[in-house]
C-alpha cells in the first residue's frame, strides 16, 4: 500500500471512530474528570493503534517519565504528539489556544479533561486565568504540558518561545522537564504521513527558580535537541 492509500486509509478510520468517541464525552462527564480522562485516554489509544497499523508509524521514548508533578515544556511539529504524549506522561493538564475550545463538544470536552486556555492576546486578566488555572490543576496532583514555542513546526523551525512559559514556570514553581520529538518527519503538515520511527526524548529536570533568560535558553537548546 502507497503511503498516499495509507494516509487515506488513517483518516477515514480515526476521524470515523472519533465521532462517536466524542459525541459520548458527555455520558462520561457524569461520573466526573476521572471518567473523562480514562475516556480520553481511550481515544489516544485508538489513535495510536492506527498510526502503527495503518500507517507504520512506531515511537521510542528515551529518559524516564517522573513519577511526580512537574511542569512539561514540548516541541510540536504534528498533531501525533498531542496524544501520544498524553499516553506517555500519564495525562497531563494540557495549554491549549482559546481557539481549539470553541470547536463544538470537543472544546467543552478538553476543557472537562482539564485544559488550561492561553489567549493569543496575552491580556494580563488572560494570563491571571491560565496561571489560576494551572495551579488548581497542579493541586489536584496533574503535571502541565505546553508547547512553548506556541505552534506547530516544520522540522528545522525553532522559533522562540513565547512568554506565557516564563509566567507559569515562575507561577508554578514546578522543575521543567523537556520533551524533544521528530514527529514532523514522518508525519508533514501537508500530504502523506510516511512510516518509521518517531523519537520522543525527556529530558531531565530543570529546577524552578532560575531567571527568565536562563531557563528560557536551557529549555529551548533541549526541546531542539533532535532537530539536527
Amino acid at each position: 500500500m502507497t503511503a498516499t492509500l495509507r494516509t487515506l486509509a488513517f483518516r477515514v478510520a480515526f476521524y470515523g471512530l472519533s465521532v462517536p468517541i466524542v459525541l459520548a464525552t458527555p455520558i462520561s462527564a457524569l461520573f466526573g474528570r476521572r471518567a473523562m480522562m480514562a475516556h480520553a485516554h481511550a481515544w489516544a489509544r485508538v489513535h495510536r493503534v492506527l498510526t502503527r497499523r495503518l500507517l507504520g508509524i512506531r515511537v521510542r521514548v528515551e529518559g524516564v517519565v517522573p513519577d511526580r508533578p512537574v511542569f512539561y515544556a514540548a516541541k510540536h511539529q504534528a498533531m501525533f504528539e498531542t496524544l501520544e504524549l498524553q499516553l506517555i506522561l500519564h495525562g497531563p493538564a494540557m495549554v491549549l489556544k482559546r481557539e481549539l475550545t470553541r470547536i463544538p463538544l470537543w472544546g467543552w470536552a478538553a476543557q472537562r479533561y482539564g485544559a488550561i486556555v492561553a489567549d493569543r492576546d496575552a491580556s494580563a486578566a488572560a494570563l491571571r486565568s491560565m496561571m489560576r488555572d494551572a495551579r488548581a490543576l497542579t493541586a489536584q496532583g496533574r503535571s502541565i504540558l505546553i508547547y512553548p514555542e506556541g505552534t506547530r513546526v516544520a522540522p528545522g523551525e525553532r522559533p522562540p518561545l513565547q512568554s506565557g512559559f516564563a509566567g507559569l514556570y515562575r507561577t508554578l514553581g514546578l522543575p521543567v522537564v523537556p520533551v524533544a520529538l521528530d514527529a514532523g518527519r514522518v508525519w508533514p503538515r501537508r500530504g502523506a504521513k510516511r512510516p518509521g520511527v518517531v523519537t520522543i526524548r525527556i529530558g531531565d529536570p530543570i529546577p524552578p527558580g532560575l531567571p527568565r533568560a536562563e531557563i528560557a535558553a536551557r529549555v529551548h537548546a533541549a526541546i531542539n535537541a533532535l532537530d539536527i
